[in-house]
């Protein structure tokens, strides 16, 4: 069986069986199940709230490298990135930050690799005169005055963009997002866990809605990204439809990712753009293209151009929730973690919220963006549905922590949504509340609301979480 460790060689792609057998490669016995979380922040100007140029944020890299035992990634002369032995800090197109933290056995060592990072990235930010902000959308900055972060791949997919959709460079530039990883034991444990990951999309988008603006004003949705995501790219985006087959496995996420358009392939070190003309990797794998042929490590590299809801890469990613403030950043994986780690939660939370048909699972979605909590489901609201979830998750982490033998439970990483359950106000409707004055006003409401901005005040409320970050030097 090929597995994920052999998968970044370059191995010739002869048969459908090495794609399928990727995934399952994927696959991990439930003791070694772990957690992962990736945050992308909005790196603005500490003075305008505007979106930062990419030079401040190559000198955010720069410092950030001092901190640590960090590989710089640079394309050319630009430094773009930052790879540790566990975790990586990345830009994504419009300078957003991003750390992909270390895979972990449990929440706690999830907060203290995100705890650790943010110390220094805030320390650094305010010697530059930024602010990181966990939001969903720019508050102020519009498309074209946002900079360009200087990756050969986003030369080839911002053009492209244009001809997918009328969103997709808002996407690229004016979003941020926050994705959690997880693991299966098996084909049909992996597949399950999808089913019940897009069907939980509408609760997630409504939950974690923080994303109120676009182009410097409300835009009348509560999540914008989720529009913009829903306006960049069908052939990438979306649902699965496959998901409602009964009998779906690994095969049928292939012959999904086979008939999606590729952006490109590396060679010798060089993106080559594959753009010009609609070109799935189907038609890659039977013909190649310029005397090359397709690999696997195309393969890994068109997984990761895939932007579904969940997605199978090959650990399923969760990728539905906005940019959150530090109280909440790893709310939305203690939500997971305690509803697909436990079979008694597992099973209660299909039940609340399986959906009749692909369609209803769409449209809850689309109603979210704009309604957040108080949109409808089944007979009730998302609210309704978020106090039954947050109740088999909180119970569910403390289920885990008597199998797995943890000092404490994870469930004190859901704290930070309690209220904001009972009270069905999103993020986003209480930065709206606050939203008018001048623009030093609405940034300092902002900054409040959601800034990385000052480790002791950084508003980090859930009981584990502030004992973590208090610990960090």
């Amino acid at each position: 069986m090929l597995t994920p460790n052999k998968f970044y060689q370059n191995i010739p792609i002869t048969g459908h069986d090495q794609l399928v057998s990727f995934l399952a490669g994927g696959a991990r016995p439930e003791a070694d199940w772990g957690i992962g979380a990736e945050m992308e922040k909005l790196v603005l100007d500490a003075r305008t709230g505007e979106a930062a140029d990419f030079a401040r944020i190559e000198a955010l890299l720069a410092a950030l490298a001092k901190t640590g035992d960090w590989q710089e990634l640079r394309e050319g002369a630009r430094l773009i990135g930052l790879k540790g032995q566990h975790s990586s800090v990345t830009l994504e197109p419009g300078g957003q930050l991003e750390l992909s933290g270390q895979l972990c056995a449990d929440l706690f060592c999830n907060c203290s690799d995100f705890s650790r990072h943010i110390v220094h990235a805030i320390d650094a930010s305010a010697n530059l005169g930024l602010v990181m902000v966990g939001l969903g959308t720019q508050p102020f900055s519009r498309l074209e005055e946002i900079e360009w972060t200087p990756k050969a791949r986003y030369g080839i997919m911002g053009p492209y963009m244009l001809k997918t959709g009328d969103m997709g460079q808002r996407m690229m530039k004016q979003s941020a997002g926050l994705q959690v990883n997880f693991d299966y034991s098996d084909e049909a444990d992996c597949i399950r866990k999808m089913r019940l990951s897009q069907a939980l999309a509408p609760l997630l988008y409504g939950l974690f809605a923080n994303s109120p603006f676009l182009d410097g004003q409300p835009s009348g949705f509560l999540s914008t990204r989720g529009e913009i995501w829903s306006r960049t790219d069908p052939d990438r985006t979306g649902m699965l439809a496959f998901l409602e087959k009964p009998n779906a496995g690994f095969a049928d996420y292939v012959e999904y990712a086979l008939d999606v358009p590729m952006y490109f392939i590396i060679r010798e070190g060089q993106y080559l753009d594959l753009t010009r003309q609609r070109f799935p990797f189907r038609a890659f794998l039977d013909s190649g293209h310029a005397g090359h042929q397709a690999t696997m490590a195309d393969w890994d590299m068109h997984l990761s151009t895939l932007f579904p809801e969940v997605r199978l890469r090959p650990h399923i990613e969760v990728r539905c929730a906005d940019s959150l403030p530090p109280h909440l950043v790893l709310t939305v994986a203690a939500l997971l973690k305690g509803l697909m780690y436990d079979e008694a939660a597992f099973q209660s939370a299909w039940e609340s919220c399986r959906p009749d048909s692909l369609e209803e699972t769409a449209q809850a979605c689309r109603q979210a963006w704009r309604l957040g909590l108080k949109a409808p489901w089944k007979r009730g609201t998302l609210q309704d549905l978020a106090r039954t979830c947050l109740a088999l998750a909180r119970n569910g982490l403390d289920r885990q922590q008597v199998r797995q033998g943890l000092e404490r439970s994870e469930s004190c990483f859901l704290d930070g949504l309690d209220r904001q359950v009972a009270d069905g106000v999103t993020l986003a409707e209480q930065l709206l509340q606050r939203w008018h004055g001048s623009r030093q006003d609405k940034l300092k409401a902002l900054v409040e609301h959601c800034g990385f901005f000052d480790v002791a005040s950084a508003q980090v409320t859930g009981k584990c979480a502030q004992a973590l970050l208090n610990s960090v030097e």
